[in-house]
């Protein structure tokens, strides 16, 4: 609850009387007291197939009817494949109930139909249900009987017009808000912005709270039809839109509910309401036997033909749907066949041109002459041929140098190659001559003239 001083409905099912609910009206944290009260229409009534019906009357005399709603939807056939037509066993599915865009509350003393048109918004996906209720409602009192006696409606289409607006919350939310968007006059519509008026609070215990200190800013003469229009308005959108159920539309008849072991009420103590503009003034139900109330039993004779026409139906696709794959071979077996022949001509005509211009021309200039002879190509494997083994490089000769050459020594041939035979043993006790040296002096006076022999350089 919004706030406890606020004008409150709440929706609460009779215990009694699956079909009833019972509206509680509660203000300034009064206790809540029956007001209106919500009527379904029976399904058992052959009347009451394919339609959907609720009034909004008297919570102490259910007779006195405020207002009501009448929705007769269209049907359409659903479209199968032949797979489903086969998981079916031919039987054909149940039409299924196109739900309107809009629907229309018909209200009584005075009359008046307000028609309620839903849209969906692209941009962000929130649904919403405009209406608009005249501003004059009432005739002007006059002492004619001529008047008096009008039964027509007052408004017409220059009567200026409140537009309202229920809007859903969320995407995701089946709570709603009614504001009052602006006027019309004679179809043009002139927006203000956004007031609100009810919001609705979907639940366990859904309610329809009166945004009161707005209501001064309404200008309409009939306020207790707008309240009526607020409440049936918000319960007939939840049912068909918020929360459809395909038994809403009662397309089966009379469904086969769970007996309830509490005895049915009588007529004498809850009266059926029978709906003046839904159903119209029928005579009360008479009571069947039990064997009229059985089930109907299927009429067998129009299934099986309907049976045999889906039969047939799916074997003529299977035969249709053979001969053309059978064709559409025999089309590539046929092209593959014509790009052959084509192929094989153009060959024919290639050769046919070739032999005229040799016939034409000869092949003079085709002879190149003999091939030249090449050389053999070397064998890429490994030769077996025993490759000489490499000398050590002999080295460069030293420069004469200033001491004597050694005779008979084996490093002489080495380095010098002026050497006598190996095994020559060197003279003894050898002195040179005393000559002078051109090169740079070896050693002191402390040598006493012993020359000593060079080191290599190797070793």
């Amino acid at each position: 609850m919004l706030d406890e001083n606020l004008p409150t409905f709440f929706f609460r099912h009779s215990h009694n009387n699956p079909l009833l609910s019972i509206l509680y009206f509660t203000q300034n944290g009064s206790e809540p007291a029956p007001e209106y009260s919500l009527q379904r229409i029976n399904p058992d009534l052959p009347q009451s197939k394919n339609k959907y019906a609720v009034a909004l009357g008297d919570a102490g005399v259910q007779d006195v009817i405020f207002g009501e709603v009448l929705i007769e939807p269209e049907f359409q056939q659903p479209t199968l494949s032949a797979a489903e037509v086969r998981q079916q066993n031919g039987v054909p599915p149940l039409p299924v109930p196109l739900i309107p865009d809009g629907f229309t509350i018909q209200l009584y003393n005075p009359e008046q139909e307000v028609s309620v048109k839903g849209e969906k918004s692209t941009w962000t996906g929130k649904e919403s249900w405009e209406f608009e209720i005249p501003q004059q409602s009432f005739r002007m009192p006059s002492a004619s009987k001529v008047d008096r006696e009008q039964t027509n409606s007052v408004a017409s289409s220059l009567t200026p017009k409140i537009m309202f607006k229920w809007k859903r919350d969320s995407k995701f939310s089946k709570d709603m808000t009614c504001y009052m968007t602006g006027t019309s006059v004679g179809g043009r519509k002139s927006k203000d912005p956004d007031i609100t008026i009810a919001l609705y609070k979907h639940g366990k215990e859904s309610s329809v709270t009166i945004y009161e200190p707005n209501l001064q800013r309404v200008d309409i003469e009939d306020r207790k039809g707008l309240e009526v229009v607020l409440l049936l308005g918000a319960e007939v959108i939840r049912e068909i839109y918020l929360s459809p159920n395909r038994d809403s539309f009662n397309i089966a008849g009379a469904p086969n509910r769970r007996k309830n072991s509490r005895p049915t009420p009588t007529s004498s103590a809850s009266p059926t309401h029978v709906m003046t503009g839904a159903l119209g003034n029928l005579p009360p139900a008479k009571t069947n036997s039990p064997i009229t109330q059985q089930p109907t039993p299927p009429q067998e004779p129009r299934l099986d033909a309907e049976t045999i026409r889906l039969q047939a139906l799916v074997q003529q696709e299977e035969r249709d749907r053979e001969r053309r794959d059978r064709e559409e071979q025999k089309r590539i077996k046929r092209m593959l066949e014509e790009e052959e022949k084509e192929r094989n001509h153009r060959d024919a005509e290639i050769a046919k041109e070739t032999e005229r211009l040799r016939k034409q021309f000869g092949m003079e200039g085709q002879d190149f002459g003999p091939k030249p002879n090449l050389p053999p190509r070397p064998n890429a494997g490994p030769s077996r041929t025993q490759v000489p083994q490499l000398q050590p490089p002999v080295p460069p000769p030293r420069p004469v140098s200033a001491e004597p050459r050694p005779h008979g020594s084996g490093f002489g041939s080495w380095f010098h190659g002026l050497g006598s035979t190996t095994g020559t043993p060197p003279p003894q006790n050898y002195y040179p001559q005393t000559q002078p040296h051109s090169g740079r002096r070896r050693g002191g006076s402390a040598d006493g003239g012993k020359i000593q022999k060079k080191k290599s350089t190797f070793f």
